[in-house]
């Protein structure tokens, strides 16, 4: 098993979301011994809010690249092949402002490759990523339930954007109510959801 572990918080020592990605870790990892852990974190390493350069090195064909896109390129491909090299991915997203941090949003904004990570036929997109298991690590420190606002509108763009390209197999790990009880008790909680993948 190749595990791709993703971090996306800013709270350091005090996250919730980076507790739970952990445990999920440790869970899998106890599962599988010869598992092999990639470990990226966004919280602390933010990649770049896509800009004409990076857009072009990502998505343009090389012969109509630009020479800032051509040296932007292999960097760019390595955050994509990174991804395409697992088989599993755990990503942190707590919930800031409503809404998933910025600096996830950037890293996830490199998933999506034409011919790549999907195509269009004739019948529509047609995702070329599918295979693979991502397990998402929600914090939020309301009291939120599946299905409800605002939970849903993270849940729901992350289904829409991994199914898109064609993982149709997904896990939310919860770790709710951060604000009002206290993380312990949420990530108490999330630790017993993990116990069951």
């Amino acid at each position: 098993m190749n595990i791709l572990h993703i971090d996306s918080s800013t709270s350091g020592a005090d996250s919730v979301s980076r507790a739970v990605t952990r445990a999920v870790i440790d869970k899998l990892t106890a599962d599988n011994p010869d598992a092999s852990v990639t470990y990226r974190d966004l919280g602390t390493e933010p990649l770049a809010h896509l800009n004409p350069v990076i857009t072009g090195a990502i998505r343009t064909p090389e012969e109509h690249q630009t020479d800032d896109m051509k040296a932007a390129a292999a960097p760019e491909r390595a955050i994509l092949d990174e991804f395409l090299a697992a088989d599993t991915i755990v990503i942190g997203v707590p919930m800031y402002n409503f809404a998933i941090p910025s600096n996830l949003k950037s890293w996830i904004d490199r998933l999506g490759v034409p011919r790549t990570t999907f195509r269009y036929t004739e019948n529509g997109p047609e995702g070329l990523a599918g295979g693979r298991r991502v397990i998402f690590a929600i914090a939020a420190g309301g009291p939120y339930e599946p299905g409800s606002q605002p939970l849903s509108l993270i849940e729901d763009f992350l289904t829409t954007m991994f199914g898109f390209i064609g993982i149709t197999d997904m896990t939310f790990v919860r770790a709710t109510g951060v604000g009002m009880t206290g993380p312990e008790g949420a990530i108490d909680k999330a630790k017993e959801d993990i116990a069951k993948l």
